[in-house]
């Protein structure tokens, strides 16, 4: 069967591509359901943008890459598209979109686009080898041979292989000989051995966090049985290398040097563990107190000894043993090397009519919103820039 685009992934990406990229289309899908990673994201909700979406927010080789595609299509450009479908939303904080109903909203909402547009969905349909031919694609699916002039790779990344996802996109790029960019998990928890943090499992807090290169993140941390986890060190983790430290202020918004001198002025009787739970979780303030080994009354601890307290409270610095991998991590970092293709369009510079798009991109946004904003706006640059052809 002929076909002018075949689409290789019914996620965001290659959904948001088959709705808009013209003509005779066909997109397809292993899994049973189209964007089933839509489906579960944002607590079944759905952060499908942010509004401050900036290049800035993205990790990738080349950190101008995104610009194009994120001026093409911004934050706006689909929350337009979701009001026109009568989909409420809210912002929960920190510029994050979310469903005020369902993240079904959003993948009823493409799915019906792509009924509209005319193209076709096959779901549980695997593809067994792609080449190209004289003007174009030959893709085998368990659903018969197809061709097509054009070839749209939006088949994501290894994260969550419980849902189906594969490493085919990177097996495509490098049959095509487009270079790739060492890949592992993104916005995932962090472990620790031997259960270290599991008396704490459960305790929360704001704090600043950074690993050792890269911004530092102010949101939510969470204590874990297995380790670190929460959005701050979500965020961490996509700048995080084995071996490092993270570094933890868990004080930010106060100075613990003076909170404690004023506790010793106030009330010198009182021990170091309850002067503490007055400012942070008394489970991490009596685990901080045991670690230091200060006993005693806060009357007998000189300044110098409260220095160090307040010292270990904004710049607590921990080693993770490793993170929980791709089993829940929610992207994948690195990917198709963006030198290969275009910022303007998404296709292949030394392979014409081939495209990449989403997830499989070494481009990888931060907690937020901001990966579904690059599915769309890179859905939306291939789109365009097949419609022309």
């Amino acid at each position: 069967m002929e076909f002018d685009t075949i689409i290789l992934g019914a996620g965001a990406a290659g959904l948001m591509c088959a709705a808009h990229c013209g003509g005779r289309v066909l997109i397809v899908d292993h899994a049973k359901k189209a964007g089933e990673k839509i489906r579960i994201s944002g607590g079944g909700r759905c952060n499908f943008t942010n509004t401050g979406c900036e290049p800035g927010n993205f990790l990738s080789q080349n950190r101008h890459f995104v610009k194009s595609a994120l001026a093409g299509y911004g934050p706006w450009d689909f929350v337009s598209l979701v009001s026109d479908h009568g989909i409420a939303w809210h912002e929960k904080t920190l510029g994050q979109l979310f469903c005020d109903d369902s993240a079904m909203q959003i993948v009823s909402m493409l799915t019906g686009m792509v009924a509209d547009a005319g193209a076709e969905l096959r779901l549980s349909t695997s593809v067994a080898g792609v080449e190209a031919v004289p003007g174009g694609y030959r893709v085998a699916l368990s659903s018969g041979v197809v061709t097509a002039r054009s070839l749209v790779v939006a088949t994501g990344g290894k994260s969550i292989p419980k849902m189906g996802a594969t490493g085919l996109a990177y097996d495509i790029a490098r049959q095509f000989g487009l270079d790739l960019v060492e890949t592992r998990a993104g916005l995932v928890p962090f472990t620790f051995p031997e259960g270290r943090f599991a008396p704490l499992a459960g305790v929360a807090l704001l704090v600043n966090a950074g690993a050792q290169t890269g911004p530092e993140f102010a949101e939510a941390l969470l204590f874990t049985h297995r380790g670190l986890s929460g959005p701050s060190m979500l965020q961490v983790s996509s700048y995080w290398r084995e071996g490092e430290a993270v570094r933890i202020d868990l004080l930010p918004a106060a100075s613990a040097f003076d909170a404690l001198r004023a506790a010793r002025s106030e009330a010198g009787r009182r021990g170091l563990a309850r002067a503490l739970s007055a400012l942070i979780p008394a489970r991490l303030a009596d685990a901080l107190v045991e670690e230091t080994g200060l006993t005693g009354n806060l009357a007998d601890m000189s300044d110098a000894v409260l220095r160090e307290v307040a010292d270990r409270l904004h710049h607590w610095q921990v080693v993770p043993g490793g993170t929980e991998g791709y089993r829940t991590a929610e992207v994948t970092l690195g990917g198709v090397s963006t030198d290969a293709l275009s910022s303007k369009t998404m296709e292949a510079k030394a392979q014409p009519g081939l495209y990449f798009i989403g997830e499989c991109v070494d481009v990888t946004g931060w907690l937020g919103g901001y990966n579904f904003q690059w599915a769309w706006a890179s859905a939306m640059a291939a789109a365009r820039a097949i419609r022309a052809v």
